[in-house]
């Protein structure tokens, strides 16, 4: 059996304790991405004709690519292209080169249009090219790219491109979609009021197939912080008909500030019906660095009122935020609960302490340990949440005489098990070798089982020969 690190069993308990709290879109230390492009592919297929002339270049081109040299492969592709015209690599070779002139920061003008001229290649000889739909994507970048840079013609054609928002059915083609975002995205960056207009009319649409799009489109809002694109989020928050696409606006509004936004979260918590919608507004308020965010997080956390699966969220993310206030309010919180009833959310808040560490948290959390008039899960899920915060492993170890508990001691010994200090080991081997209660010298043995240390083999040894 492998030795439990403390962060697995952190993790795995964190899932038990906090089921899904822990969502990748949702982690405290998620980047913000400055903005969105539908997929392309970042190579080119693996080479697939070895006995075409134009093999051999092919292969040399995609390793620069891969290797970050766009300019060495924009070149090798233009040599095929242009010395082996009939070569199977043609089609993919005019698509690739632009894909590397794209990609080349800093690329003057001239190098992004010899790009779109090698893309018309392509699409005029190549038009069921596997690459045609990516061609087109790729196409709208690359005049976001030149529209940024002064390119009059290029924004006007990402303007007319991101105008054409079907006015009914869906389009049917995906590679719509990809443009059109790809265009949105662009003129987002370019000019903003004129981008607030035509995505707006994105998020108008109220099909059910328009919904990739809408929650594509939102994420593009996400980025810009005008009042104009705060109200329109909103707006989608309150009436988009979809719940992924409200899902999606209450996660992307947790980054935008503002009064209003947290009142409208608080708002969202309090009163919709949907337990998964207000659990994403709890989050996005935690993402809020305001007094008035987290007043309404302490709220949430200590009324009766609130469900106990809100009430759960905002402790978990209260504790996210290591501050000497957080840390008295759920002292202080765990110091009013009563009756057995309460005995989860204690240990909720234990958890969410011994996570934040420090603030005078560890010592208080074996204080909970030692406190015999506590649940004994209570104390035991203390004294787990001491062990993996900061807490001096002398002091567990000094604990360790203390309890009289057995089921507790045999805890101790399984939190110092997960301890990587020499002095939580040295415990283990003194409680294997002297204790006097034979039940905590197995489990001690069990523990040192896990760990690959000479002392502990040594130990075994000793006690196998032991006569």
């Amino acid at each position: 059996m492998l030795f439990l690190t403390r962060l697995t069993i952190a993790a795995s308990t964190l899932a038990v304790v906090f089921p899904g709290a822990y969502v990748a879109s949702e982690h405290p230390a998620a980047p913000r991405v400055a903005s969105v492009v539908p997929d392309v592919p970042l190579l080119p297929p693996e080479p697939w004709a070895p006995q075409d002339q134009a093999d051999v270049t092919y292969r040399r081109a995609r390793e620069a690519l891969s290797k970050s040299d766009y300019r060495r492969a924009a070149a090798l592709f233009k040599e095929v292209v242009d010395k082996w015209p009939r070569s199977t690599y043609v089609a993919a070779s005019l698509y690739w080169r632009a894909a590397a002139l794209s990609r080349i920061e800093g690329a003057p003008a001239t190098e992004l249009r010899e790009a779109l001229v090698s893309l018309d290649e392509h699409d005029r000889r190549f038009p069921n090219a596997p690459t045609i739909g990516d061609s087109r994507t790729l196409r709208t970048r690359i005049n976001g790219r030149l529209a940024s840079i002064g390119d009059e013609q290029a924004a006007g054609r990402v303007t007319e491109q991101a105008k054409q928002v079907p006015a009914a059915a869906c389009p049917r083609d995906d590679d719509d979609d990809d443009m059109r975002i790809a265009a949105l995205n662009a003129l987002m960056q370019m000019d903003e009021s004129r981008a607030l207009p035509i995505l707006q009319e994105v998020l108008k649409k109220r099909e059910a197939c328009s919904e990739p799009l809408r929650r594509r489109a939102v994420f593009l809002l996400s980025q810009h912080e005008s009042a104009e694109a705060k109200a329109l989020m909103l707006d989608i928050v309150r009436n988009d008909p979809s719940r992924s696409v409200r899902e999606q606006a209450v996660h992307w509004l947790g980054q935008m500030k503002g009064a209003d936004v947290v009142a409208a979260l608080q708002d969202i918590v309090l009163r919709s019906p949907d337990t998964s919608l207000r659990e994403k507004a709890v989050f996005a308020l935690s993402q809020q660095d305001s007094p008035q965010a987290q007043a309404v997080l302490r709220q949430l956390a200590e009324s009766d009122a609130t469900s106990r699966e809100i009430r759960d969220r905002a402790i978990f993310w209260i504790g996210q935020q290591g501050s000497a206030e957080n840390a008295q309010f759920l002292r202080q919180l765990f110091g009013r609960l009563r009756g057995a009833e309460n005995t989860e959310m204690k240990k909720r808040i234990l958890f969410s302490l011994g996570q934040m560490g420090g603030q005078g948290n560890d010592r208080w959390l074996l204080g909970v340990a030692a406190d015999g008039a506590q649940e004994m899960e209570v104390r035991k899920q203390a004294l787990f949440a001491a062990g993996q915060s900061d807490q001096p492993v002398a002091e567990l170890v000094a604990l360790y005489p203390r309890l009289q508990e057995p089921e507790l001691k045999e805890h101790l010994i399984f939190v110092l098990a997960q301890r990587n200090e020499r002095a939580a080991t040295d415990k283990l081997v003194d409680i294997a070798r002297n204790d006097p209660d034979t039940r905590y010298r197995k489990r001690a043995l069990f523990w040192l089982g896990q760990k690959d240390d000479p002392r502990v083999q040594q130990l075994l040894l000793e006690i196998i020969n032991k006569p």
